[in-house]
């Protein structure tokens, strides 16, 4: 379910507003809830003392529950909400399977008010219970002397079906995991393995033991593969007598019935505070950068000359290339306009060389040096 508490949140809250109403109104909602839950709520202004309740809500198990209308054990137990407050129609209207008469003149005064519309807010949660309640008193015990354990299907959301099957010292519930992200397959599968630590360690002793495991139990040999195929594994609870006897029972059924719910919200929990860790961590990684490039700010404008040389840094290769070249140029032609008086006269006569060819020299020597030895 999307939320945990037996009552629906917004069926009270429409309750609530027509008992509070100071005149009477003629009201038709139509509320819908998790898919394949159904209200319909109609109030007269010719019948201002009765507000009629109408619901429609899926069968647990096709399998094993023949009729679609609520058994006699669902009956006994909406009754049991407010014998004078609540008064079943029969027939119920066409397309529900239960519709019920509320008495407001009867409803009690004060704080009781408010748990009774409560209490009648919570009759889904209350249908399903009964009917899972009904299913686990009710197999047929010579299957379970053969050693026969046939697993119950039960299809409370369509894509989330889980299985019961009693055997002579126990029920196992076995719930096939799906997710859609790889993350949140991740998580899970971690949960799941702490899950069973804490479940099966002393501490714990009483709880129902569970296993967790990434095929598909014994038990759930011959099911279609289709129910089988999951990503996340198959998580069982092994729950024994002590678990279902008195108000237990109750208790043990919510909590079957909402797993699914409860993982998911897990699993939503803790990929959002991850989220909300790597963003402040990202936050202070920042802070710290940030912090650390105002202060290179400020040692380099301390530095003389400091907007010369942040130009001179924004300068490409090819840029400090072609002011190079440009400078070189300009040198030569500045080198090019200096004229002296008598410059080039000196230069014919003192920095020029004869030209010669270096063999005709080398003779010429050699014969000067054989002469003075001669």
């Amino acid at each position: 379910m999307a939320c945990f508490e037996h009552a629906s949140p917004a069926l009270k809250e429409i309750l609530l507003r027509l008992y509070r109403g100071e005149r009477a109104i003629d009201t038709d909602h139509h509320l819908h809830e998790f898919g394949s839950v159904e209200y319909y709520i109609q109030s007269l202004v010719s019948d201002p003392d009765h507000t009629y309740l109408s619901i429609s809500t899926p069968i647990l198990s096709q399998a094993f529950l023949i009729s679609t209308r609520l058994s006699r054990y669902t009956i006994e137990k909406v009754k049991a909400i407010s014998a004078e407050v609540v008064e079943i129609v029969e027939p119920p209207k066409e397309g529900y399977q239960l519709t019920l008469q509320l008495n407001f003149a009867r409803m009690p005064r004060g704080k009781e008010s408010i748990k009774t519309i409560t209490d009648i807010a919570a009759v889904q949660g209350v249908i399903l219970s009964s009917q899972l309640e009904e299913m686990l008193m009710n197999v047929n015990s010579q299957d379970v002397a053969q050693g026969m354990y046939k697993p119950i299907k039960l299809v409370y959301h369509p894509r989330e079906p889980f299985y019961i099957i009693k055997q002579p010292q126990k029920i196992t519930a076995v719930f096939p995991m799906r997710f859609k992200e790889k993350t949140d397959v991740i998580i899970a599968t971690t949960f799941f393995q702490e899950l069973m630590d804490v479940a099966n360690s002393k501490a714990c002793a009483k709880a129902p033991h569970c296993i967790w495991s990434p095929i598909p139990p014994p038990e759930l040999r011959g099911e279609a593969i289709e129910d089988l195929s999951t990503n996340g594994g198959f998580v069982s609870f092994d729950i024994t007598s002590r678990h279902i006897e008195g108000k237990r029972l109750d208790k043990t059924v919510w909590n079957l019935l909402n797993f699914y719910a409860f993982v998911k919200n897990h699993v939503k929990s803790t990929r959002g505070f991850i989220q909300r860790r790597m963003r402040t961590c990202l936050k202070s990684l920042v802070e710290v950068l940030q912090k650390t490039g105002f202060q290179d700010d400020q040692q380099i404008k301390e530095v003389k000359g400091y907007k010369r040389m942040k130009k001179l840094v924004n300068f490409t290769k090819f840029m400090i290339l072609s002011y190079r070249s440009d400078f070189t140029s300009k040198l030569k032609r500045i080198r090019s306009r200096l004229k002296i008086h008598g410059f080039n006269r000196f230069r014919r006569k003192w920095l020029t060389f004869p030209n010669f060819s270096s063999k005709t020299k080398y003779r010429k020597l050699e014969k000067d040096i054989s002469l003075q030895h001669n």
